[in-house]
């Protein structure tokens, strides 16, 4: 089962970026993030078309998540648990009904700056919310993953320029921390499985010719249950879909699970 997760920055401006590599890649489920859409203009019909069963969890301009796969979906569930207030549409969750039932929780974690300030607030408690969802999961003894654009560079290894992050919220000692606090309670990183290496990242700015100097990051994360780590047969960033046309400013990151 390939498994990934993608921030496409408006579904309706990258419709065709998005749709030729759904064909080139072949995923089975793929989480998106920004999809920047209400779910009623979501282009549901034409993901249909080439054969995937959609969900979404929508907003108008801003956020939103969605769900593409071309296996059943069971227990599709909205909004991360823990703030019946929260309005902002970045959290959904499904189990794919494949050979072994896995279930993928696809996150669109907050930026948080400027710092200090409501944002970061925001960002932090979201992540306490995070880190209570991801207990339960634990719970359950079954393979699941929480996959997405988490807006946090994990170790300065994930940063060209790790200087340059070091004030920012994506890299802060208190943002780091409560990211480290999530997958210290049994999760695996399932790229650094594959790759300890520099220089591989996931998000380059559309400003100031990153993606031509390659002055990235690595943001958009997969989190694996232990469960779900045993299946784990793959990690890989499409880093050159930033080179194609009218890109997002993200990249997929996909799993294999022998699943």
């Amino acid at each position: 089962m390939k498994i990934a997760t993608y921030n496409i920055n408006g579904i309706k401006a990258r419709l065709p970026a998005l749709t030729a590599w759904l064909k080139e890649a072949e995923p089975d489920v793929v989480l998106l993030q920004e999809i920047k859409s209400q779910d009623e203009n979501f282009p549901r019909q034409h993901f249909e078309d080439l054969g995937y069963v959609v969900e979404t969890h929508g907003q108008k301009s801003f956020n939103g998540v969605a769900i593409l796969s071309r296996l059943p979906l069971e227990d599709v569930t909205r909004g991360l648990p823990g703030d019946g207030d929260d309005a902002q549409a970045r959290w959904i969750e499904a189990t794919v009904m494949g050979a072994v039932p896995v279930r993928v929780c696809g996150l669109y974690l907050p930026n948080g700056n400027p710092v200090p300030g409501p944002k970061y607030d925001y960002k932090l408690a979201w992540m306490e919310r995070l880190h209570a969802r991801a207990q339960v999961l634990l719970e359950l003894e079954e393979p699941a993953l929480m996959a997405g654009d988490y807006n946090i560079i994990p170790q300065d290894l994930d940063a060209k320029r790790p200087e340059a992050w070091h004030e920012d919220a994506l890299a802060l000692p208190t943002s780091r921390a409560a990211y480290r606090r999530i997958e210290h309670l049994g999760f695996t990183d399932a790229f650094r499985v594959f790759s300890g290496q520099p220089e591989q990242y996931s998000f380059w700015d559309f400003q100031r010719g990153a993606w031509e100097r390659n002055d990235g990051i690595r943001i958009d994360h997969f989190l694996l249950s232990p469960e779900c780590a045993d299946l784990l047969a793959d990690c890989q960033i499409d880093a050159h879909m930033r080179g194609r046309e009218k890109p997002s400013d993200h990249v997929p990151v996909w799993v294999e699970l022998k699943a």
